[in-house]
């Protein structure tokens, strides 16, 4: 069973467009860890969110608590 491509081309976007990572160095990782990354960069832009909505810095993040 392979991976569904529309999934696999979704995170290879996801990660290029937000961690500039060229196409070969998304390839390169196995299934597991890019989800890993992908899981990383939404919690890091849900934190962003929060704290715009908030006006405050993402926790965890300089000037953050």
């Amino acid at each position: 069973m392979s991976y569904p491509s529309d999934r696999l081309h979704e995170e290879v976007a996801y990660l290029s467009y937000y961690l500039h990572w060229p196409y070969e160095s998304v390839m390169a990782m196995d299934h597991l860890e890019r989800q890993r990354w992908v899981r990383e960069v939404a919690r890091m832009n849900e934190d962003i969110s929060r704290a715009n909505a908030s006006g405050a810095a993402p926790s965890g993040w300089p000037g953050g608590r």
